[in-house]
């Protein structure tokens, strides 16, 4: 009885209606509270570098985007000083997103990024991507279907620098996950009230 109120708890939960959801909280880089560019080289409202402040620190037509992939209207560059031209080395640029209400079953990030000179991409400290890929003159992919947490989840883009000169990072980057709907929580309140009542009655079953 035990056995088959855990399977119908759990086919419950499983059928219960979910409407899919854009992550309201995941940013390109370089954007304001909208997805709109920032202006001016001035601190990226989401991104950090190495635990500080990242900055949109170059200019379209000015060196070095340029050889840089440009800035658009929806993402820029993002770099450890106001100055792109900066000559770290390497650094990890990270953002963070709530998944708290989302069900992780089904959620999924995707997007492309640049990196001068290259990056590796972590979802909650697993790489999601290949090891120190990309470059600066063009976009590569990377995307997730697993690995999420319930609450706060950081993306993260481990950049190497290995020529010394300008470094930065352009993330365009979206996510999509499931809402229970008001009904599903319902259901799910009543999957695990099966499976407590089932467990007292074996409890009290045994004992008897």
């Amino acid at each position: 009885m035990f056995a088959r109120s855990l399977v119908l708890a759990a086919v419950l939960v499983a059928a219960a209606p979910a409407t899919s959801a854009t992550i309201a909280d995941l940013y390109n880089t370089g954007v304001d509270n909208a997805g709109v560019a920032l202006t001016g080289n001035v601190a990226d409202l989401h991104y950090s570098f190495a635990g500080g402040t990242a900055y949109t620190g170059g200019t379209n037509g000015n060196f070095p985007i340029g050889p840089w992939i440009s800035d658009t209207s929806t993402t820029r560059w993002i770099t450890p000083t106001t100055n792109a031209a900066d000559g770290v080395n390497s650094g990890v640029y990270s953002t963070t997103f709530d998944l708290t209400g989302y069900s992780l079953l089904g959620a999924s990030i995707s997007g492309v990024f640049a990196a001068d000179d290259a990056a590796t991409v972590f979802l909650n400290g697993v790489q999601i991507s290949g090891t120190n890929v990309g470059g600066f003159t063009f976009t590569t992919p990377f995307s997730a279907n697993s690995g999420f947490v319930a609450g706060i989840n950081t993306l993260s883009f481990a950049v190497l620098n290995s020529g010394g000169g300008p470094s930065g990072v352009n993330v365009s980057v979206s996510g999509v996950a499931f809402v229970p709907e008001p009904a599903t929580w319902g259901l799910m309140i009543a999957g695990f009230g099966m499976v407590g009542y089932a467990a007292r009655r074996r409890r009290t079953a045994v004992t008897a």
